[in-house]
């Protein structure tokens, strides 16, 4: 089983790292899969895989590998730049999907498959932390925020996914200090040269935090998630739940509330499920984020799910 690690020479953010990473010790030149995808190895288990084009578009890479190799992948770590209205400096980590979007009428706007919901690595809590305390270490905090982003845009992958993003502007998206904290996260989160795994998921009845609304940057679930201890799988963003208000609710029937957001919920609980086998997945709402009506029907949805709706201290 090998984990992927996967690059694009067309943006800087990508590339800028990944030569930070192949910097290191220990890489071999590997194969060229069709397509034009060239690849490193570093030992038995790491490949980094590096194409030409946007990091969004090249779906089903792990399967494509696979069929090139022979090689089973565990995982995918994909490397990109951030953007962001507000244009601060940030490092990001992040699960994929567009669980929200409707087959056969919506087109993903940067790549994806509508309804669907790639499998979250089980990395994404502990790299957060690990990235976090990099950053603090090498001076990039508080220049750089570091934190968690919603599920959101593709590629389409079949293994646990996770984008390490350097943002948000074309400014940061080469500065190599940030690429180089990036590289050090992939070094230490992927066990080589001396360092341990980061992130290995055991399946021993640990509690996983599926989040539940709140703004892109899920500040609320951050505020559990950067706890020590925690992991963490899809993270559901206002946008990700559409909800068309009924005229009126009658009790716990929530077929009256139209649009996409229990698909949406749904899928991603199931992602979450499968990417963390022995695992309790719990629902984190943020509260503040809904109406009336809305979590009161989002409630009522999880009730019927059965599954669990936890307070912070739930998760510890």
């Amino acid at each position: 089983m090998v984990v992927l690690v996967v690059a694009t020479t067309s943006d800087a953010a990508s590339a800028t790292p990944a030569a930070a990473f192949l910097a290191m010790p220990g890489w071999t030149p590997g194969p060229t899969i069709p397509d034009g995808v060239e690849s490193f190895a570093n030992g038995g288990e790491v490949r980094l895989l590096r194409h030409a084009r946007g990091i969004v578009e090249e779906d089903d890479l792990d399967l494509r590998w696979e069929a090139a190799t022979g090689e089973r992948v565990s995982e995918v770590v994909l490397l990109s730049r951030h953007t962001a209205v507000s244009n601060r400096p940030a490092l990001t980590v992040h699960p994929i999907g567009v669980p929200h979007l409707r087959e056969g009428e919506d087109v993903p706007p940067q790549g994806g498959r509508p309804g669907w919901a790639a499998l979250p690595s089980p990395r994404i809590g502990p790299w957060l932390r690990l990235l976090r305390r990099i950053a603090a270490d090498r001076g990039l905090v508080p220049e750089f925020e570091i934190t968690l982003e919603g599920t959101h845009h593709g590629p389409v992958t079949n293994t646990p996914t996770l984008f390490v993003e350097i943002g948000s502007t074309e400014e940061y998206w080469g500065r190599q200090d940030a690429a180089d904290a990036v590289a050090l996260l992939l070094w230490k989160g992927l066990g080589l040269g001396e360092e341990e795994f980061v992130g290995n998921w055991h399946g021993n009845g640990e509690k996983v935090l599926l989040g539940i609304g709140g703004g892109h940057y899920a500040p609320r679930h951050m505020d559990i998630v950067t706890k020590d201890g925690v992991w963490v799988g899809h993270l559901l963003s206002g946008y990700s739940l559409p909800m068309e208000e009924p005229k009126q609710m009658n009790g716990k029937n929530t077929a009256d509330v139209g649009g996409m957001w229990k698909h949406s919920i749904k899928v991603s609980y199931e992602a979450t499920k499968a990417a963390f086998p022995g695992g309790e997945i719990i629902a984190h709402i943020d509260q503040k984020s809904f109406k009336g009506w809305q979590k009161n029907a989002i409630t009522i949805y999880l009730q019927q799910l059965n599954i669990r709706v936890g307070k912070p201290n739930d998760f510890f």
